[in-house]
């Protein structure tokens, strides 16, 4: 029989043990797909004596995590604790270099150090995967990274997190406000406890990253992601874009662009409308779903469950299936030396329209006031709603929908009314995606 690929578990959460229940459920059609058995030989957690409702007798523990990456009896070390640095970083490192596979659900760590943990790959000749990193069980990073091989792709977007596009379509389902549905969320599992990395966007930030790098074949830079999350979206924003043929959805997008021989790469997550055809549009729940636009292919959607252990344990396993057979491939589509160096993309150079809320004083003129400064900015407004009135003295809301135009005409609108007593917000600016 061929020799098995030996695997040493770092985590053992709820994508760790399922990674364990996967490999024992479906141990002998996995040896089949992989040419050989895939088995787990160690073990580590923070908690030694915890039941996790698997049984770890079979596997050697491990104390201290570092001694996994060098162990005889290890081909692949599997990091499943997480955090973008620390422990997990330092295993990267020391697995990697020392010739083993690394396999890593760890998109914070990826977005982060993914480029240096791919050189050290490639120095060692080591395989270095992370499918489930991005989109929980969804096969992107390999649709990306094979199914497009052929393309020149010119577009990736898509739905990153669940917990924001849980609470949007709630919010959107029922008509409740935002910190009802994100508690909500909570509730139900879907937020973390302190739901800060999902709601302010950085989770999809992360993943975006990541899927940049891969579609487009550049060196990855998480620190030009512009990121807005969707703390700002109120229930009146996802009536008024129902009226108006539209839901509201957090959209990470990257777009490449080369001019004159300069690669300028544009990412941003910040919520967006999106026509009621679009297909990004009926998704909804705690679902991930991405976009990808090649010259050849066309558009091609790739949907699923962004999170949970059975997802993201099978994207886990289909990494390691792929090491077992030797297919583990360039982690960012072309080797890491041949990975392009693009300058940030400028957002105000984006052609399109946009929805924009303010909420404002309710006394004469402030109409006037908002559209003299969308016409000194050269802004064209397409229409313009103010519902109902507050009482004397309150606050209402008016929503306006711009025609097409450079980006960087609504930024110069918002800047000349910055310092406007009449506004009591900040305003709401999302775009408005085409079809």
């Amino acid at each position: 029989m061929t020799e098995p690929l030996r695997i040493a578990i770092a985590g053992l959460g709820t994508v760790g043990t399922g990674v364990i229940r996967l490999i024992e459920t479906n141990r002998d059609m996995i040896a089949a797909r992989a040419g050989r058995p895939v088995e787990i030989v160690a073990v580590t957690a923070r908690d030694r004596g915890r039941d996790r409702g698997v049984d770890l007798s079979p596997y050697a523990w491990v104390d201290d995590m570092q001694d996994m990456a060098q162990r005889d009896d290890v081909d692949v070390v599997l990091e499943l604790i997480g955090g973008a640095d620390g422990p997990a970083l330092a295993l990267a490192r020391k697995a990697l270099g020392a010739g083993n596979g690394f396999v890593t659900a760890n998109k914070a760590m990826v977005a982060h150090h993914g480029l240096e943990l791919a050189e050290v790959a490639a120095a060692s000749s080591a395989p270095f995967a992370f499918e489930a990193a991005v989109a929980g069980g969804i096969p992107v990073v390999k649709g990306l990274r094979e199914g497009t091989a052929a393309n020149a792709l010119t577009r990736i977007y898509g739905i990153l997190n669940g917990t924001c596009n849980y609470v949007l379509s709630e919010m959107e389902r029922t008509g409740a406000d935002f910190h009802a549905m994100l508690s909500e969320a909570q509730e139900k599992g879907y937020a973390e406890a302190d739901p800060t990395f999902d709601i302010e966007g950085t989770d999809a930030a992360h993943k975006l990253a990541i899927l940049a790098a891969i579609g487009f074949g550049t060196r990855i830079d998480f620190s030009a992601v512009r990121t807005e999350g969707i703390g700002k979206v109120r229930a009146s924003d996802i009536a008024q874009a129902d009226t108006l043929g539209y839901v509201v959805r957090l959209v990470g997008i990257a777009s490449l662009k080369d001019a004159d021989g300069t690669c300028r790469l544009l990412q941003r997550v910040r919520p967006c409308l999106l026509p009621f055809r679009h297909p990004l549009a009926a998704v909804t729940g705690p679902t991930n779903a991405v976009v990808a636009e090649g010259d050849f292919s066309g558009r091609l959607l790739f949907q699923g469950a962004g999170a949970g252990d059975r997802p993201t344990a099978s994207a886990v396993v289909a990494d390691l299936i792929d090491i077992a057979r030797g297919q583990s491939g360039a982690p960012f589509s072309v080797p890491v030396s041949a990975l392009m160096d693009c300058e940030a993309g400028d957002p105000g150079e984006r052609m399109g329209s946009d929805y924009i809320r303010f909420t404002v004083a309710d006394r004469p003129g402030v109409l006037a006031e908002i559209t003299a400064a969308m016409r000194d900015a050269d802004v064209s407004i397409e229409s313009l709603i103010q519902r109902g009135r507050s009482a004397e003295g309150g606050e209402v809301q008016v929503a306006m929908v711009t025609h097409e135009g450079p980006e960087r005409c609504v930024s110069k609108a918002l800047e000349l009314l910055e310092n406007s007593p009449s506004l009591t917000a900040p305003p709401l600016v999302m775009p408005i995606l085409g079809d």
